[in-house]
């Protein structure tokens, strides 16, 4: 028999596997198959909760106390599904996530995946636009605003609309869950959004096209980039043998050129590798056996953090500035809302909702991320320098 997280790890690969698709029924289908299962462990954790009053299992689910607000978002689903018109009910729900919520599902987001906490990700749920620093560190300017100045600055102030990309997460909710209360609620809502939201991110900023959804950190963005279409095309990609510091030198040195041809500090570089490659290549090349037996591994010739990524292509990684990419989801001015919706019924005493978040997200700069063609990196060697020492008759 499977255990349940086996089964939920197949239920996400699953879920990754319809995002890849063009096949909207394929992506709802297999939502509700996943919030299913998110649904049925959190009526098993409440039923277990109500016989023991065990606070353990609020911890492990993550059910916390509402603010005010949560409280009447959730109670106003909940009066919703017991109307006898429910579709009448939730169109005249007027209220959308509150941001706290939003807040909550990043939190829990930022906990479980590695990338998304280690890029720049913000809720954006009041906002419209965001104004971002391309160049990172800029210096201020004294003197009269003249034209020499303001062409100084036009590179480095960037615009990205946070309304173009829309996602949407399918929610199916039983007669059964209307008895659990705010609390339980929010939990199961949290659960999907953050699988949801993480799973769709994750390909995104890694490979997103730009066409209705993120840049991903592969894509040329430099200002004369020819887009086709909505689409960005990939970066060419650099091909890395080795993780020599001749090699690695020359990766840092790329990342810290900023525009408008200035440079910044590169602290840490962030390393992007498929797992499979990462265990046959990467780990290979990094591990280092000391003069005692023992072996370390992820020895890079500078900081570098690594993050396994099935986003990323066989053969390939990315190597980054993590603070340079920029990702906001919320909301929205459109969204936030839990809907009704009868273009997917799978179960009879289960109806399926929608719900709407918007977002966009890209690198600050073309030279903040690089493309890699690992397919050829070499496992670590050991150098032994061996110096010819010449006795003197003394000596000897």
């Amino acid at each position: 028999m499977k255990s349940k997280d086996l089964i939920q790890q197949e239920l996400r690969d699953n879920l990754v596997a319809a995002f890849k698709s063009t096949d909207e029924n394929a992506i709802a289908q297999a939502f509700n198959i996943f919030a299913e299962s998110v649904q049925q462990n959190i009526m098993e954790e409440f039923q277990a909760y109500q016989k023991t009053a065990d606070s353990t299992i609020l911890a492990k689910r993550g059910v916390h106390q509402l603010t005010a607000e949560e409280n009447k978002f959730y109670q106003g689903i909940i009066d919703a599904l017991k109307a006898p018109d429910i579709r009448q009910a939730f169109t005249s729900l007027d209220t959308a996530y509150p941001e706290t919520v939003i807040d909550n599902v990043i939190s829990d987001i930022k906990e479980a995946h590695p990338l998304l906490s280690a890029i720049t990700f913000t809720n954006t749920t009041i906002l419209t636009k965001m104004i971002v620093n391309k160049q990172g560190a800029q210096l201020a300017v004294w003197g009269a605003i003249n034209s020499a100045i303001t062409k100084e600055l036009s590179g480095a102030i960037g615009k990205i609309d946070l309304t173009l990309c829309k996602l949407s997460a399918f929610m199916p909710i039983s007669k059964d869950m209307i008895v659990v209360g705010p609390t339980w609620i929010d939990a199961y809502v949290r659960g999907v959004l953050s699988e949801a939201i993480a799973l769709a991110l994750e390909t995104a900023i890694v490979t997103g096209t730009g066409k209705d959804e993120p840049i991903g950190m592969d894509r040329d963005v430099s200002d004369d980039v020819t887009v086709t279409g909505g689409v960005y095309p990939k970066k060419t990609p650099v091909v890395v043998k080795d993780f020599s510091p001749v090699t690695y030198g020359a990766i840092a040195g790329k990342l810290a050129q900023a525009p408008n041809n200035k440079t910044r500090p590169v602290n840490n570089i962030l390393l992007i590798v498929n797992p499979q490659d990462y265990f046959t290549k990467v780990f290979p090349a990094t591990t280092v056996r000391a003069a005692d037996g023992t072996y370390s591994h992820d020895v890079f010739p500078y900081p570098t953090t690594v993050v396994q990524s099935s986003a990323v292509e066989s053969g390939s990684a990315i190597f980054g500035l993590a603070d340079k990419y920029f990702m906001g989801i919320g909301a929205g001015t459109n969204g936030g809302k839990i809907e009704y919706s009868d273009e997917f019924k799978f179960l009879d005493d289960e109806r399926v909702y929608l719900t709407k978040l918007y977002g966009n997200g890209r690198a600050l700069d073309d030279n903040a991320f690089i493309l890699a063609d690992i397919s050829g990196l070499t496992p670590a060697t050991l150098e032994v320098s061996v110096t010819n020492v010449v006795k003197t008759k003394q000596q000897a």
